[in-house]
């Protein structure tokens, strides 16, 4: 059996699948109801869309093994921050929905320790 090793990009790959599992069950967990997993369009791809009361939630999931070039948050720019706002109007407009007053755009990092656990956190609000 072939074992990908943590430097490719098919590791990578499978680590961020896994995180964007973890980030949609804790927001679940949390409340939320998740609309929409990886919707993509021209301008870009939302991880998760989900509803939490009368909030659209557009969340970024970042995960990451380690963090020696950086949180999980500082790899969100400004630039993404924006685009994701942008991405929740499209979103909107492709379910042919009017945009909700409330659009949060959140972050959820999550961390795969070296003791193998898996750590969450949320930040809200970033955009």
């Amino acid at each position: 059996m072939e074992v990908a090793h943590p430097t490719t990009p098919r590791w990578a790959q499978t680590l961020g699948r896994r995180g964007e599992e973890i980030a949609a069950g804790y927001l679940r967990e949390e409340g939320m109801r998740i609309l929409a997993r990886n919707w993509r369009c021209r301008d870009g791809e939302i991880d998760i869309v989900a509803r939490w009361g009368a909030t659209l939630v557009v969340a970024e999931v970042k995960t990451r093994a380690c963090t020696r070039f950086g949180s999980p948050l500082e790899a969100v720019t400004v630039a993404k921050r924006t685009r994701l706002r942008r991405l929740a109007r499209n979103w909107s407009a492709a379910q042919r929905r009017p945009v909700p007053q409330r659009v949060r755009v959140d972050v959820v990092s999550v961390l795969l320790a070296r003791d193998g656990c898996w750590y969450v956190n949320h930040h809200r609000g970033v955009a």
